[in-house]
């Protein structure tokens, strides 16, 4: 796609275009790669830890310890965004800092932080979910359909 776009320039413009490409920093790739498996790594240990606490202090078995461990890591990592504490976590770790749920809960307060100037009903309420709407979509959705695989799977006596 990139040599069709190429055919289309005028040789100055190739010429340009592969000045630019000589004079542009290198993307530290696997440097940037260690670090999100790092960071992301570290959240998920953090998780862990939690899940523990609450099977071990808490009123949960393994199975049920899942949805409060989720719902604790969103609410720290909304605590840690609105401190301004996440970014810079962001900034380090990169991909692995939204790969785990605290990366919904950081996209959630930060569009809440970002509008909190237009109102809170305008602003705020409009705004929230504009980054992770299609996070709760695709995942609402999703659900959906794996229930209804379930479901008919349950019904022919599959499983």
């Amino acid at each position: 796609m990139a040599d069709k776009q190429n055919k289309k320039l005028t040789p100055t413009q190739q010429e340009y275009q592969q000045f630019q490409k000589e004079r542009e920093p290198k993307r530290p790739v696997i440097k940037n790669c260690f670090r999100a498996f790092l960071v992301g790594g570290f959240i998920c240990f953090i998780g862990q830890i939690i899940q523990t606490l609450f099977v071990y202090y808490g009123p949960f078995t393994e199975q049920t310890a899942g949805n409060p461990t989720v719902a604790t890591m969103i609410f720290i990592s909304m605590l840690l965004t609105g401190f301004g504490v996440y970014d810079h976590i962001a900034q380090f770790g990169g991909a692995g800092t939204a790969v785990p749920v605290t990366g919904f809960g950081n996209s959630v307060i930060s569009a809440a932080i970002e509008h909190k100037t237009e109102g809170f009903v305008l602003g705020v309420g409009g705004n929230i979910f504009k980054l992770a709407g299609p996070v709760i979509l695709f995942g609402v959705f999703s659900a959906f359909i794996i229930a209804l695989i379930k479901t008919i799977l349950l019904k022919v006596g599959v499983l």
